[in-house]
């Protein structure tokens, strides 16, 4: 049943149309309209929303303007290469194609302020105006003073416009240090289990039955939830994977309330492409036809090993396992000789000191910084495929699956530590999955 969205100053029957919209995002919503205020008044100048990617943050603010009618205009620091290209997105949504032409080759953030105000006389709104930035901590990357200037651009421009910041990180990491005004923050946190359970089971097969669809994504997230909770990617997953969990259907073998035996036909291929998560160049089925050449070698290599020692991770997960268990037992000194391309001769007498005679595997494994732990893992991962994954959430995975121990506590000013807590035959086994020589970066092993 989806929550009700209610607001003074829209109507009732259109507010419950954008409500149905927005699954498990009515709470937020009705807290940004409240933010925003009636159609006709001042809004605050400018709000800041934050949270982890594929949070609904776009959706419900893009939703909320176009199915509201309220006028806008939506830009990405990801596209607007330039301040340039912002400024002439902005003017272009807001007072027309003509108002555009009348930037400067170069356009400074007085040009912008300037024709903004001989603009907005001209082209009055009876409602709040809103400029919506997508990707906002890019603009951390750009001139100085252009953050200042949107926060606070209702007073700047003498006109009813609202700026709303996205982001994925929190504002503390935006404010300059001479300081700022500060925006209006809200909150959009992950989505739970159920509430994704709810949002997939909505994407139906047209061909078949809306429980099956649901008993399938119920399946679905009981396999990744635990190392991918992007609704996107989960998506994704999802549809690739539909096919194959209906082929029993298909040829007859099956009913659709054979819930167990559709499970046990899909379990395994879930269990492969669970390596193909964040990795959309390459599709599962491509990962089973790689996997199918080395399945031999690999049974061989893992025979002697237990259950317990191999199991399934996404790919970037099982290198950055590598780079861990690396930091933890090769001293910090030995990382230029390992990992760095060109890193000179080394003699192995100076490399090797006398006292050293303990091996570090007898001594357990030593914490290590993040900072450390990400240099060796784009290190090692280089040379396969562009480390463009989202690193920290498998990080955070690898903890929640006990194989990375995080020392300290969470809210500790300085990096946080880790401690690798698997074993060399664990991870042994993991990077001949990977097709990965760890014992030639040990220490220990020189």
């Amino acid at each position: 049943m989806t929550a009700s969205l209610q607001h003074p100053g829209y109507d009732p029957e259109r507010l419950l149309c954008v409500a149905v919209k927005m699954p498990c995002r009515v709470s937020q919503a009705g807290t940004l309209l409240s933010l925003m205020g009636e159609p006709a008044q001042y809004s605050y100048p400018s709000i800041f929303l934050y949270g982890h990617r594929s949070t609904g943050k776009s959706h419900v603010i893009n939703t909320l303007l176009m199915d509201l009618e309220l006028p806008h205009a939506t830009v990405s620091c990801v596209e607007c290469v330039s301040v340039g290209l912002m400024f002439e997105r902005v003017l272009l949504a807001l007072f027309g194609p003509d108002t555009s032409t009348l930037l400067p080759r170069s356009p400074s953030l007085s040009d912008f302020v300037r024709i903004y105000r001989q603009q907005a006389p001209l082209s009055p709104a009876n409602q709040t105006r809103y400029i919506v930035i997508e990707k906002a901590e890019l603009l951390r990357d750009m001139d100085s003073n252009l953050l200042p200037v949107l926060v606070r651009l209702q007073e700047l421009v003498d006109d009813n416009v609202t700026v709303i910041l996205l982001s994925e990180i929190v504002w503390d990491r935006f404010r300059p240090n001479t300081g700022c005004f500060e925006p209006l923050i809200l909150y959009f946190p992950d989505y739970s289990k159920g509430d994704l359970q709810q949002i997939l089971s909505q994407d139906i097969h047209p061909s078949y039955s809306p429980e099956l669809y649901s008993a399938f994504i119920n399946i679905l997230l009981g396999v990744f939830y635990s190392v991918c909770r992007d609704l996107r990617e989960l998506r994704h997953l999802a549809a690739l994977n539909f096919s194959k969990f209906c082929e029993p259907l298909k040829e007859g073998k099956v009913k659709e309330s054979d819930t167990h035996k559709l499970w046990r036909n899909i379990e395994p291929h879930l269990k492969k492409a669970m390596q193909t998560v964040y990795l959309r160049d390459v599709s599962s089925v491509q990962w089973e036809q790689q996997l199918q050449q080395t399945e031999e070698k690999e049974c061989a290599a893992l025979k002697g090993l237990s259950a317990h020692a191999h199991v399934e991770l996404p790919y970037y997960s099982k290198f950055l396992l590598i780079a861990a268990y690396l930091a933890s037992y090769n001293p910090a000194r030995t990382d230029r000789r390992f990992f760095l391309k060109h890193h000179g001769k080394i003699k192995k007498t100076n490399f090797l000191k006398k006292h050293e005679k303990t091996s570090n595997h007898l001594l357990g494994p030593k914490p290590f910084p993040l900072d450390r732990l990400l240099a060796i893992f784009y290190s090692v991962v280089d040379s396969r495929v562009a480390p463009s994954a989202s690193v920290f959430s498998q990080i955070s995975s690898l903890v929640t699956l006990q194989l990375l121990t995080q020392l300290g506590h969470d809210d500790q000013l300085d990096a946080p530590k880790y401690k690798c807590a698997v074993a060399l035959d664990f991870i042994r086994a993991i990077s001949r999955t990977v097709n990965f020589d760890i014992v030639k970066y040990l220490y220990d092993f020189l």
